[in-house]
Parts: C-alpha cells; sequence; structure tokens
C-alpha cells in the first residue's frame, strides 16, 4: 500500500474560489496503484508554506503530489519549495512528462515542474491544468509503485532480463 498525499497551489483553490479538479484528477489516477490517499489540501502559492507542508507530509507519507505552480507566473513557486525541501532529484521524471507533453503541445517546455526524494519520501510536482495532470500521471502512474519500493530501501535488482 502506498501512502499518498496530494497537495493542490492554487491562491483561487485556497480561497473557495476555485473547485479543485486537479486534485480529483489525482485522485482518480491512483485508483490504478495500490495506493490510499491520506491527506490533501490547497494552498495558496506562497513558498514558505508549500515548504512547510511539503516537510510535514514527508514525515507521514509514502508520495506527495502536487498540482499547480510549475509555470512562469511571479506567483509560481512549488519547484522552488520542492528544490529546498528534497534531498535527491530525479530529473527523469519530469523530463519524460515534459517529453511526452511535447507531443500534444509546445507549451509543455514551459513547465518548470520537478520530483525528487525527501527522507523516504517521492515528491513529484504536476502541472495545475486538469488535462495535463491526466496526461502527466498517464506518463509516470506505472514507474511510481517501483519508485517506492526503491525509497523503501528496497535493494532487489532493478534491471530486467
Amino acid at each position: 500500500m502506498i501512502t499518498v498525499a496530494i497537495l493542490t497551489l492554487s491562491d483561487k483553490g485556497s480561497k473557495g474560489e476555485r473547485e479543485d479538479i486537479s486534485g480529483s484528477v489525482i485522485k482518480d489516477a491512483l485508483k490504478g496503484i495500490d495506493a490510499v490517499i491520506q491527506y490533501y489540501d490547497i494552498l495558496p502559492d506562497e513558498k514558505d508554506l508549500i515548504k512547510k507542508k511539503l516537510l510535514e507530509y514527508s514525515d507521514k507519507v509514502d508520495l506527495i503530489l502536487t498540482t499547480g505552480g510549475t509555470g512562469l507566473s511571479p506567483r509560481d513557486v512549488t519547484p522552488e519549495a520542492t528544490l529546498e525541501v528534497i534531498e535527491k532529484e530525479i530529473p527523469g521524471i519530469a523530463e519524460a512528462m515534459r517529453s511526452e507533453g511535447l507531443k500534444k503541445t509546445r507549451r509543455s517546455m514551459l513547465s518548470r515542474a520537478v520530483a525528487g526524494i525527501r527522507g523516504r519520501t517521492l515528491i513529484i510536482n504536476l502541472p495545475g491544468s486538469p488535462k495535463a495532470v491526466k496526461e502527466n500521471l498517464g506518463v509516470i502512474i506505472d514507474v511510481i509503485p517501483h519508485a517506492i519500493e526503491k525509497t523503501r530501501g528496497d535493494l532487489s535488482e532493478c534491471g530486467r532480463s
């Protein structure tokens, strides 16, 4: 069982001015793996609040999925908060999401999403758009269980015969 926290970053969502459809898309996508959502929050785009919540969650769950705050606007600070929290970056996850996204829209190259590990918790930034969340998770969802096994300390060989 993979324990999960979902963190939506949205100024409007945190004020109740926008429905969090992206969070719902994440919940639906997680049905494809053995996962249970333990925490779900919506925060404004404030780096210190995001960092604090990532630190709090990383002591409690295997996986943190963020949605929102990965673009180019001045308020988009999710990658910066994540980079200040993680201990090991996993660039291949974000690269795979952007690469696959480029097949659908050139704007995918503007994503600043990052992924990494803090302790034994995998943290992955997803875009804020529900469509992009679904597409990005579609690229990585089948790798998440293996990544979690490794963060938990599994020493078995990763290579396939």
